[in-house]
C-alpha cells in the first residue's frame, strides 16, 4: 500500500507561514526554507519583546516623574517615598501622565507631599 501523504494540511500550512512573511525582503517572504525561519525568528522577537515593552514604559514613566520632581526641588526617590507615606495611591504612569501633561496636577501632588 502507497504512503499517505496530506497534501492538503503541508500546504495550508505553508501558506500561513508565508502569509506571516509578507512584507519581508527578498527570499524571506516568498521560499518556504528562509521564510520559515524568518517567521520563527520573528516570533522569538515578538514574544520576548512583549515583556521589554512593559520595562522600556515603566523606565520612561520613571525618568518623566524625575523630570517634574527635579522643576519642584525634589529627587524621584524622595518623592515616590514621600508619596507613598502620604498614602497617596497613584501609579507611576497616572503619575508621569501628570507631571508631562498636567503640570499644575503635579504640582499640587509635590506641595501636598512636602
Amino acid at each position: 500500500m502507497p504512503r499517505s501523504v496530506n497534501s492538503v494540511a503541508k500546504r495550508a500550512r505553508r501558506k500561513k507561514v508565508l502569509k506571516q512573511a509578507k512584507g519581508y525582503f527578498g527570499r524571506r517572504k516568498n521560499v518556504w526554507t528562509v521564510a520559515k525561519n524568518a517567521v520563527d525568528k520573528a516570533m522569538l522577537y515578538a514574544y520576548r519583546d512583549r515583556k521589554t515593552k512593559k520595562r522600556n514604559f515603566r523606565s520612561l514613566w520613571i525618568m518623566r516623574i524625575n523630570a517634574g520632581a527635579r522643576m519642584h526641588g525634589m529627587s524621584y526617590s524622595q518623592f515616590m517615598g514621600q508619596v507613598k507615606a502620604a498614602g497617596i495611591e497613584l501609579n507611576r504612569k497616572v503619575l508621569a501622565d501628570l507631571a508631562m501633561n498636567h503640570p499644575d496636577a503635579f504640582e499640587a501632588i509635590v506641595k501636598k507631599v512636602k
